[in-house]
This record gives structure tokens, C-alpha cells and sequence, in this order.
């Protein structure tokens, strides 16, 4: 496995796993790759620098583990064992960790994905999951066919198109980028 930073066209900062480099230029062309903070599909590799053992006795030596800003004691530390210098085979890194790589680090961002994570809820909270007949139910209520209430649910991006050429007011739910994982 190798694991790339990655960066977006709005300087958004994450990192990737891929199978190997091949596999990050294939998904990358295909725009399968998208930055969880602001869904772009505008992503590249970042300069990184090769972890590189110059010894035996280095072997098992264990590579420094990241610091995890904002816990009970100010910043602690990922467990030592989570990559060692001889497998350069990385553990799962714990909930926190992953986390704190994947939510906006601006502490303004992170207020702004909380209001969305709070609109979000109180949508699909007062409104009834129609699941994939979205659009047809949509029309529906529009058309008086159905009794009017609010509704959420899956439509492809054609049909929310034809809903609003149609005079249909549709929404889409925020997208958050723990959604994505």
C-alpha cells in the first residue's frame, strides 16, 4: 500500500491509500478520488518525503507517530507501533486519528460542517424518505396527486434536473465530508 497527501483545487489537505501508484493515477483520471471537505475531484499528489531505513539496526525502529490536536491533555500521541520503520506496513489508525485527517481543520470550518450536520438532521427529521421514487413523488405533490409534505430521498442528477425545469423546487441535502467514508 502506499499512502499519498493529497490536495485539492481549494488547498483542502487529506491523504489516500492506493494499491500502487498506477492504481491513484487510474482512479485519478476516472474522478473516483474527491477531497472530503469540499467534494472537488480536482485532486494531486503532494511533495512527500520517502521513509527510507539506512540500517539493521534501524529495522525496527519506530517511525514517529502524528500528533492528534485538542484532547483531554492539549495533544496526544497515535500508539508507537502504528507504522514501524521495517514493514513501513501502517495499523488502522484509531477514531480519533481518522477524524481529525478527515474534518476541516479551521476551526470556522468545523463550526460550519456542525450547522450543516444540524440542518441535515432536522431535514430528513421533518420530512418523510421516499427513497429512490424520489422524483416521481416529488411530482406527485406538485401535480396534487399526493397529499403536500415534505419528502427526501435518491434521484439521479437528470431527473432533479427535469424536476426544476419543471417547476418543481427540489434541494439537495448538504454532504458532509464524513459522509463520504
Amino acid at each position: 500500500m502506499i499512502r499519498y497527501n493529497l490536495v485539492c483545487e481549494l488547498d483542502h489537505t487529506f491523504e489516500g491509500w492506493f494499491r500502487n501508484s498506477e492504481d491513484f493515477e487510474v482512479q485519478k483520471a476516472v474522478h473516483q478520488i474527491e477531497c472530503p471537505v469540499c467534494s472537488s475531484t480536482d485532486v494531486s499528489k503532494m511533495l512527500m518525503a520517502p521513509a527510507v531505513s539506512t540500517s539493521r539496526r534501524k529495522e525496527n525502529q519506530v517511525v514517529p507517530a502524528p500528533v492528534v490536536e485538542g484532547e483531554a491533555s492539549g495533544a496526544s500521541k497515535v500508539p508507537a507501533s502504528a507504522v514501524t520503520a521495517k514493514t513501513d506496513v501502517p495499523e488502522v489508525p484509531s477514531a480519533s486519528v481518522r477524524e481529525a485527517a478527515l474534518l476541516p481543520q479551521d476551526v470556522r470550518q468545523k463550526e460550519i460542517v456542525a450547522a450543516l450536520r444540524h440542518l441535515r438532521a432536522k431535514m430528513i427529521e421533518n420530512s418523510d424518505n421516499v427513497g429512490k421514487s424520489f422524483a416521481e413523488e416529488a411530482r406527485k405533490i406538485h401535480y396534487g396527486d399526493a397529499e403536500e409534505r415534505a419528502i427526501h430521498g435518491e434521484t439521479t442528477p437528470e431527473d432533479a434536473a427535469e424536476l426544476l425545469d419543471e417547476g418543481i423546487s427540489v434541494l439537495p441535502l448538504p454532504v458532509l465530508p464524513d459522509d463520504k467514508n
